[in-house]
């Protein structure tokens, strides 16, 4: 489902900054990028979000922006500098007239000055704990949005059943005018037709053209949409799998109609079906 948070957190390190965003998918895919300070944050941070989210496409990002006017302190490496300048001293007792070694140039040596290692757990804790909140709130503009759907998906249901229920409605009426469209071109062949004869090919073409199994398999998956839609548990999958079997029956219930109504009915379960099926892509 697709999904955007953003949140912030200061402290005595900077500025913290989380963005989410989630887009469909079929499984759940993250994408994580952490500037090199988190980087320890990585398992944890993925930890976090598969349980948080199930499916989906996630790309999130952690941010850190240094507090403003902040120096890093340097440290000079004393060790590395005594044997610096011991092996300098070496080398001008063999020169003569060696030129003095200016203090800059030492300190450029590798190593002997470096920045003071920053304690990075507060920063870590801080970043899990905003990643948290952030998928909190993910969560939750996603929740509003899923009950936005599945107020929409009932709708179509809804519309669906009126269909379904006046087609089978219509079904002996359709019945009636197929024996009595059979009868009117028999007869105008003009000759007496085998009554018994007759009515077993009437039974067995109206058999042929019968719909009622698929308007009740209709029925039975919109019931189980419904109870899909009111279960706690991932519906993604489930409701994709609805989606084709629903299809599945308005196509064989157009491809059997021998009634334009009935035919018109079917096109707009097919219409319903599609729409209700792109909502679904959208759900976990």
């Amino acid at each position: 489902m697709t999904g955007f948070a953003r949140r912030e957190r200061q402290g005595p390190w900077g500025t913290l900054v989380c963005e989410l965003r989630t887009v469909n998918h079929r499984y759940l895919e993250a994408s994580l990028r952490l500037p090199d300070e988190l980087k320890a944050l990585d398992n944890e941070a993925r930890q976090a979000i598969a349980a948080a989210l199930r499916r989906g496409k996630v790309d999130a990002s952690l941010y850190l922006k240094a507090a403003s006017g902040s120096q890093r302190s340097l440290e000079l490496d004393a060790a590395l500098l005594d044997e610096l300048l011991a092996r300098v001293e070496q080398v001008r007792s063999r020169l003569s007239d060696a030129a003095p070694v200016s203090p800059l140039e030492l300190l450029r040596w590798p190593g002997v000055v470096r920045e003071a290692e920053l304690d990075a757990k507060p920063v870590l804790i801080a970043a899990l704990e905003l990643l948290r909140e952030a998928l909190a709130e993910l969560n939750d503009t996603r929740h509003r949005e899923g009950q936005r759907i599945r107020e929409l998906l009932l709708a179509r249901c809804t519309s669906m059943r009126t269909s379904v229920q006046a087609v089978k409605t219509r079904l002996p009426e359709v019945s009636q005018r197929l024996r009595e469209r059979i009868v009117e071109r028999i007869s105008q062949l003009g000759v007496a037709p085998d009554v018994e004869r007759l009515e077993q090919e009437l039974v067995l073409y109206t058999h042929k053209m019968d719909v009622d199994e698929e308007l009740d398999r209709l029925g039975g998956h919109l019931d189980e949409v419904a109870v899909v839609l009111d279960s706690s548990e991932p519906a993604g999958r489930r409701l994709d799998f609805l989606m084709q079997e629903l299809n599945r029956e308005a196509n064989t219930l157009s491809s059997k109609s021998q009634d334009s109504e009935t035919t018109r009915a079917a096109v707009d379960m097919k219409v319903a079906i599609e729409q209700m099926r792109e909502q679904v892509q959208n759900v976990e």
